[in-house]
């Protein structure tokens, strides 16, 4: 399945959801627009560039010039809700792309000469928005700058105050026990016998003679059992009498326990963390919410049947306007195609450009049947979608599979999936490994009950 052309081709990465970490405002904003479109002035710094990242011109530069046009139309609608900053990243795109990137495109002859001029004409509009827009921001950048420094002052202060404090506490801690032991050590002194500790003399009890012993005139005429009744009631010469050795039968052969006061660590599984390739992480990424009306794929399915009955896919492109940031699909646009039963080839595709033009809206995904198949992306799918997501981060695409009563809401996966395809230079259907996953479900999709859908079919 394809929307555009069967080439591998792939639209420019825009993805303006970068974010960087609190520079000085000279470092994030030191760019001068009108500068750089007479060809001198400063470079772009270091932290702007990685926002106007543009990726090598590989593709048909008619792909650019109709990006180009929907890049202005997502800045502007950033511009009017006040989301200056992710409007002038835009725009700066916009002016990179094609002040300096398209000028050594080897294709840039064939553009035609309407859609130059058209371009042009965006160019004019576009470099004193942005240049306007970056006074702004860099006053703006400028004030939170030095709000930030000042919260860093004032949480230096704090620290080195609790410091000295901390300091302060241990130093009296050291103080009070040294007082206590030279009190403990004076008292100890005084109570000491009067001739002193060195003269001390260690006085070792001696214990009573028994009256009952009986010493024999001959010790050779002892009996063994006298002898052992004798040596146990005897006396050491040196430690006095001796005592009974203690039974070690009595001694326990082991620790005993009880197993109720082991306690087992509690472990939460629940808590466990997810894995990268899940889905429920894509709203962690900072994808915005695609708006999607329930009404959309009745409606596609009803136009469709009649090639769905020929076993022949359908496809179309969703449009539709930004508004708070989040994508609302509000047109389903049908051109004019050719299809197979596992294929769909656009047709006449400037009218599918000027109705966007005229009606000024944003290419949020595409749809598309397969008629005796299950839902899924393909291979050939998986490219088609590769050029929406790649300009688009949030673009979805939708399959329908009317046989097996499936839809899918799909993207490829952020994380693997999106630059493993735009590397694969295979074209047609060719196989992919099915580890890590491609794909997956577009979790920030969402469906709408009420939201309206309007049906614009090229075909007719």
């Amino acid at each position: 399945m394809t929307i555009d052309e069967k080439d591998g081709t792939e639209a420019p990465q825009f993805n303006e959801s970068n974010t960087g970490k609190q520079d000085p405002p000279v470092r994030r904003l030191n760019v001068s627009l009108k500068s750089r479109a007479t060809g001198v002035g400063t470079p772009l710094t270091s932290d702007f560039s990685r926002h106007c990242f543009v990726t090598e011109l590989k593709n048909r530069t008619r792909r650019y010039f109709r990006s180009g046009l929907e890049m202005v139309r997502m800045a502007n609608c950033y511009s009017e809700e006040g989301n200056l900053e992710s409007a002038f990243i835009i725009y700066m795109k916009f002016i990179v792309l094609f002040l300096e990137k398209i000028r050594n495109h080897p294709d840039l002859s064939s553009v035609k000469p309407v859609d130059r001029e058209i371009n042009k004409q965006k160019l004019k509009e576009v470099l004193p928005v942005a240049e306007k827009i970056k006074t702004q921001l860099l006053v703006r950048f400028t004030e939170e700058y030095e709000l930030y420094m000042a919260k860093v002052e004032k949480r230096r202060i704090a620290e080195e105050k609790a410091r000295r404090e901390e300091m302060a506490r241990k130093e009296k801690e050291l103080s009070e026990k040294l007082a206590a032991l030279e009190m403990k050590e004076a008292t100890n002194y005084h109570k000491q016998p009067p001739y002193g500790p060195k003269e001390s003399k260690l006085i070792v009890p001696i214990a009573p003679l028994p009256s009952d012993i009986n010493y024999p005139s001959d010790p050779d005429a002892l009996e063994d059992d006298d002898e052992e009744k004798y040596a146990a009631e005897s006396y050491d010469k040196n430690l006095g009498p001796t005592y009974p050795v203690p039974d070690r039968s009595l001694k326990p052969s082991k620790l005993d326990i009880p197993t109720g006061s082991i306690l087992k660590p509690n472990v939460d599984r629940s808590t466990k963390p997810l894995s990268l390739l899940s889905p429920s992480l894509h709203n962690q990424l900072g994808l915005r919410k695609v708006i999607i009306p329930s009404k959309l794929m009745p409606k596609f399915m009803s136009l469709a049947q009649k090639n769905t009955d020929q076993n022949t896919e359908t496809c179309g492109i969703l449009a539709g306007s930004m508004v708070k940031n989040q994508l609302y699909i509000t047109h389903l646009l049908v051109p004019k195609q050719k299809g197979t039963p596992d294929s769909c080839t656009t047709m006449s595709e400037e009218e599918i450009f000027d109705f966007q033009d005229r009606q000024d809206l944003i290419t949020f995904g595409w749809i598309h049947t397969h008629p005796s198949q299950t839902s899924f992306l393909s291979s050939v799918d998986l490219h088609t979608h590769c050029s929406y997501q790649r300009m688009m981060p949030e673009a979805v695409a939708i399959v329908c599979a009317p046989r097996y009563k499936e839809t899918g809401i799909y993207m490829l996966t952020t994380n693997y999936g999106l630059d493993f395809i735009a590397n694969c230079k295979s074209t047609g259907f060719h196989p992919h490994p099915s580890e890590p996953p491609l794909f997956t479900t577009a979790e920030h999709a969402v469906f709408d009950d009420y939201a309206p859908i309007e049906v614009v079919d090229l075909r007719r």
